[in-house]
């Protein structure tokens, strides 16, 4: 026979259930604008029928129902919804970070006014071409000499700009690899949390997504793969456990594990540079070194390694900046070489034979290395107001034969990085290679923003508040509890009669 207060039993589960799920609503809508927060649900479970099913039971018409229990609050998310955001934040990251070092480069490179070095080289030719027409004038050859320093001048501010960003990228590498290994720390410590709680048969939704927002973070930096790991004790089924986590290459094969959810190890990632170049030599993953030119991890670390630049396993200088680097000092040294060669040949007003018009030595073993940096006319020229230029092959003040030579130096054909062209027409393919990858940079960095957002608005349907959904929700848990507690309160009233009616007559 079931107990007579059996159903003040159930009213009362069903009051405790409901009120759970009250608190669950107002949690979530208190938190409905706090970052990286997951909604929560009651999960709402009958409890076992009366009488249990055995030899002995009571012989009644029927099971049953004992009422409610609120079994677990649990997240509402959806891992694969997860994994779609963590791909496209790490295209992203990659993407965006590429885009701004090639947008630096072009306002460096300054190409859009009259200040670009395209803009600076007419100029120093047109004075050459005034000298032509006026070689006996001192003034013709006084803007020579100018426009020749402005040419010198402007190779050296190219160069120490994008120096300059260079050095900003490493320090914006070196921030990323501090940032990887900050997140592994706070994952590890979480992973620690986590193993805590449990056990004890409650899911610590407040770990999980402060442990997701931190995912998120880590994926824009490197491809990672997750993995969790059961915990034991009397986890519920729901449990996420701990997560391991392995960095990735471009075909998805693992770099290494950065984080054990097991033996909670966190292992630091590191960048380590070449002595002789400082650009990246190779990247640490605890005891597994890989080099630089075989790191292929996508996310923001790999976007700042190609852009600050790396050295390949033949000792090659490769990346954004130093190739540009690199193009520029050949351009400086080969237009440099070809002047001098012209200028020497030719006769000053004095008559006396022409020496250099540009000073490009560097002081390396490889002379092209940094030409642009350092090159600048010589003193002979600057200090002598151009009266050294060597415009003439027979020193008459009316032969401009040499300074006619000169010009084509700047039309005409020279062997730059192995390829015939013109100085102009080299340049100027600089400018048009830069153009078309910072264009293809930003759009890429706009696809995947968008897919980004896209990925993102899927996993706010799922898992963000709603607060028409929660405001459903309260009325429908509201009107549950209202009608627990009036079962309550005719549970009483018979029990009442129960209790203080019956038995009284024959008084």
């Amino acid at each position: 026979m079931s107990s007579t207060f059996m159903g003040l039993e159930t009213a009362r589960r069903a009051l405790s259930a409901q009120q759970a799920a009250l608190s669950t609503t107002a949690n979530n809508v208190a938190n409905a604008n706090t970052d990286g927060y997951t909604r929560q649900r009651v999960s709402l479970e009958a409890t076992s029928s009366f009488p249990a099913v055995s030899k002995n039971a009571e012989k009644v018409a029927g099971q049953m129902g004992t009422g409610v229990e609120a079994k677990s609050v649990e997240r509402i998310r959806d891992s694969f919804l997860d994994y779609q955001y963590r791909l496209q934040n790490n295209n992203s990251g990659y993407y965006d970070t590429r885009a701004k070092a090639l947008g630096q480069m072009e306002g460096v490179m300054n190409e859009t006014d009259d200040s670009g070095l395209s803009s600076v080289l007419n100029s120093f030719w047109k004075s050459i071409q005034e000298l032509t027409n006026n070689s006996n004038e001192d003034s013709a050859r006084s803007v020579v000499s100018q426009k020749g320093q402005d040419v010198a001048g402007t190779f050296n501010h190219i160069s120490e700009s994008l120096t300059n960003v260079q050095s900003n990228l490493k320090t914006e590498l070196d921030s990323s690899v501090l940032d990887v290994n900050s997140l592994l720390s706070q994952l590890n410590s979480l992973n620690q949390q986590i193993a805590q709680v449990e056990p004890s048969g409650n899911l610590p939704n407040g770990l999980y997504d402060q442990r997701d927002v931190l995912l998120d973070k880590l994926s824009s930096l490197v491809d990672i793969k997750v993995s969790y790991n059961k915990s034991g004790g009397n986890a519920l089924a729901s449990s996420e456990g701990t997560v391991s986590i392995e960095i990735l290459d471009k075909n998805k094969q693992s770099l290494g594990t950065v984080l054990d959810g097991k033996d909670y190890k966190a292992t630091e990632l590191k960048v380590n540079y070449d002595e002789e170049t400082g650009l990246a030599k190779s990247v640490s993953i605890g005891d597994s070194e890989i080099q630089a030119d075989s790191f292929s991890s996508n996310g923001s670390l790999l976007g700042f390694i190609q852009s600050y630049g790396y050295v390949t396993a033949d000792g090659e200088e490769k990346g954004i900046y130093p190739e540009m680097l690199s193009d520029l000092d050949n351009m400086a040294l080969e237009f440099a070489k070809a002047f001098n060669e012209v200028h020497r040949n030719g006769l000053t007003a004095s008559g006396e034979q022409g020496g250099d018009f540009f000073d490009f030595s560097s002081g390396e073993a490889n002379p092209a290395k940094g030409a642009a940096a350092k090159i600048k006319v010589t003193d002979s020229i600057k200090n002598s107001k151009g009266q050294n230029i060597a415009f003439s092959l027979s020193g008459e003040p009316n032969d401009n034969s040499n300074a006619t030579k000169l010009a084509s130096v700047l039309t005409g054909n020279i062997t730059i990085s192995g390829k015939k062209t013109t100085v102009l027409d080299y340049y100027a393919s600089l400018i048009g290679e830069l153009g078309i990858k910072t264009q293809e940079a930003n759009r890429l960095a706009a696809n995947t923003e968008t897919q980004l957002n896209a990925a993102d608005l899927n996993r706010q349907q799922m898992s963000a508040v709603s607060l028409d959904e929660e405001m459903t929700n309260m009325i429908q848990f509201q009107h549950a509890y209202n009608a627990a507690a009036r079962m309550v309160t005719l549970q009483d009233e018979m029990l009442d009669k129960v209790i203080n009616g019956m038995g009284a007559g024959g008084r």
